[in-house]
């Protein structure tokens, strides 16, 4: 049986990724408990869909506030709340179409006292904790536990203590029919997000505690048979710890196509169109292989830590709906927006548990490994012919005598972007899936101009980017080989900024290897700085600490010596956590030099 895990993010009620769910052809062949228990639906309505699109849509508007505001979530009406601390934010906050609800904490008082829970509860493991996080709608942090708990009695009444007699567990669970897939000789788990890579290869996410064994087989079928592709590929695509549950499995062998159309088991068909960020109160549904197969419910928390018992796990969300062994993995959608990959769940179904499944955020595992997953067309009788729109913030993230590697934000279409064309002045040098390449071929110490344009499955194109110039490297240059993010990434209170960097430099690392970090934050001493290699090596830059705070430099150089077996090609990772309340900064720009 496979374990699994999560990672910590606390800003609260606030929106959780919209992915893209889909299924593989053929597969086998063949408020926590501080609010009341909302309905659990049989399917979604399209009533409380609308409602939930709308509400996703005032908050994607509406600016959060660490001081003035304590989260937000969708009430039983279909309605965006806001927790509010003062009247002129009230007013902000009705003017841009939510409601209002006046709170005595603001998110930065509830960010110290989870702090603060947090660290006693990690010290308890083992004494009967099931989850604990902030609940918006009660204004206060929520502690499940079997049984009695006093240890959080002296932090007051913003903590609230919750019996629970369920156990949270890890799901596994025996071959059913359907769309379940099986590690190795293991027991079988669901299905999630199939996804293509920079290069169009063809993978799904899934659970990391199903795939926690590196370079194993994954098939379609039990008995080891039907074999689709290749799971964790050279052990760097499976995360099972305090930074998440997710797994990627490589679907390679011949026959096997992807899709978006969701096994909704006899419901009416479900069909991806993007992603989303789960918000308290969404309409949800989760598909996977074990009957009833597939289950709906509502949203009842977010960003909650969980104790599987076996694990920690930040970060994650949790519904009504009812799961069972099997479905880890599988697909959570709303509407038809995709939220998160199946976790977990009580032991057994108990009707109307806030806690009944689990569900991890999908984003973070689609960065982790620069993945796009998979929409749908509009269907037929329904032509496209709008086009995607305009690729934003087209940068260079390095160079070398020879090639130049660049990134620019997703487009956005009415049905799906397939993928982008690179333009080398007016020549078209490469086309990819992803948001982006690296363009080969060129003369040492030279400048080149790029632009870059999104593409439809109709044919639809839109209009080229801005142009991004850069320049090759000298012939000779020392290292030769430096490559950089130049996307902007917020540094909050209690939480882990992840900022990755794809490098396609051969052979080892320099050592020792050089790193610049920009970006400003009011206190350096509340933050750890890491640097994780492409294999799971953590060097670290910068140790949280210190009495006195002192903000971050405009830009500061590390100088890193790495394992001698240490290799230069690969995804590298700069991971700043910030440990201390009422401090917040941005990561604007850092390089490596490899």
């Amino acid at each position: 049986m496979k374990s699994q895990r999560r990672k910590a993010v606390a800003a609260l009620g606030g929106a959780a990724v919209l992915a893209t769910v889909v299924s593989l052809v053929p597969l086998g062949g063949a408020a926590l408990a501080a609010q009341p228990a909302p309905q659990v639906h049989q399917n979604q309505q399209p009533t409380q869909v609308r409602q939930s699109l709308q509400a996703h849509a005032i908050s994607a508007k509406l600016p959060s506030s660490q001081e003035q505001q304590a989260g937000r979530w969708i009430d039983p009406a279909g309605r965006l709340v806001v927790a509010v601390t003062d009247a002129r934010e009230a007013e902000r906050v009705r003017q841009s179409g939510a409601t209002p609800k006046l709170v005595t904490r603001s998110q930065a008082q509830l960010d110290a006292l989870l702090a603060k829970v947090d660290k006693i509860a990690r010290a308890d493991r083992g004494k009967g904790l099931q989850s604990w996080g902030i609940d918006p709608v009660s204004n206060k942090v929520v502690v499940r536990t079997r049984g009695a708990y006093g240890a959080v009695r002296g932090l007051g009444d913003g903590v609230q203590v919750v019996q629970v007699t369920t156990e949270h567990r890890q799901q596994s669970g025996e071959v059913n029919p359907g769309d379940p897939w099986w590690p190795g000789s293991e027991s079988n788990c669901s299905v999630g997000f199939p996804a293509t890579d920079a290069q169009g290869g063809k993978h799904f996410l899934t659970a990391g505690h199903c795939t926690n064994d590196a370079n194993q087989a994954a098939y379609g079928a039990s008995g080891q048979s039907n074999k689709i592709g290749t799971s964790n590929v050279g052990g760097t695509h499976s995360i099972n710890a305090r930074e998440g549950d997710m797994g990627l499995v490589d679907v390679t062998e011949s026959g096997w196509t992807i899709s978006p159309n969701v096994n909704t088991w006899g419901q009416p068909a479900v069909t991806v169109s993007g992603s989303a960020e789960a918000i308290v109160g969404d309409p949800v549904c989760h598909s996977g292989n074990t009957a009833p197969n597939w289950e709906c419910g509502t949203v009842t928390a977010v960003n909650q830590t969980i104790d599987y018992g076996n694990v920690v796990i930040d970060g994650l969300s949790t519904t009504n709906a009812c799961s069972e062994g099997g479905d880890s993995g599988g697909a959570w959608l709303s509407g038809t927006k995709a939220v998160g990959l199946h976790s977990g769940g009580n032991s057994s179904c108990v009707t109307g548990d806030s806690g009944n499944s689990i569900f991890q955020p999908i984003n973070e595992a689609l960065t982790k490994w620069n993945l796009t997953l998979l929409t749908g067309d509009g269907g037929p009788g329904d032509p496209d012919s709008e086009a995607p729109t305009t690729p934003g913030n087209p940068r260079s993230t390095g160079t070398t005598t020879d090639s130049v590697s660049l990134a620019w934000d997703a487009s956005t279409d009415n049905v799906g972007v397939s993928g982008y064309d690179v333009y080398n002045g007016t020549t078209l040098a490469t086309t990819v899936t992803g948001t982006s390449a690296t363009v080969s071929g060129l003369t040492a110490d030279t400048s080149y101009s790029f632009t870059i344009q999104a593409k439809d499955a109709a044919g639809n194109k839109s209009k080229q980017s801005a142009v991004v110039t850069a320049r090759t490297q000298p012939v000779g240059t020392p290292g030769g080989r430096t490559f950089s993010n130049g996307t902007d990434f917020p540094i909050r209170d209690f939480q882990t900024t992840i900022s990755p960097i794809k490098s396609t430099a051969t052979g080892r690392a320099a050592s020792p290897l050089t790193v610049v970090v920009e970006g400003n934050h009011t206190c350096l001493e509340d933050l750890n700085i890491s640097l994780v290699s492409p294999s799971g090596r953590w060097y670290y830059l910068q140790r949280y600490g210190g009495t006195t705070c002192h903000p971050l430099p405009a830009s500061r150089t590390y100088s890193v010596t790495p394992a001698s077996t240490e290799s230069a090609t690969g995804t590298w990772t700069l991971r700043i956590g910030d440990n201390g309340p009422g401090d917040t900064g941005t990561l604007t720009n850092w390089s490596i030099t490899l």
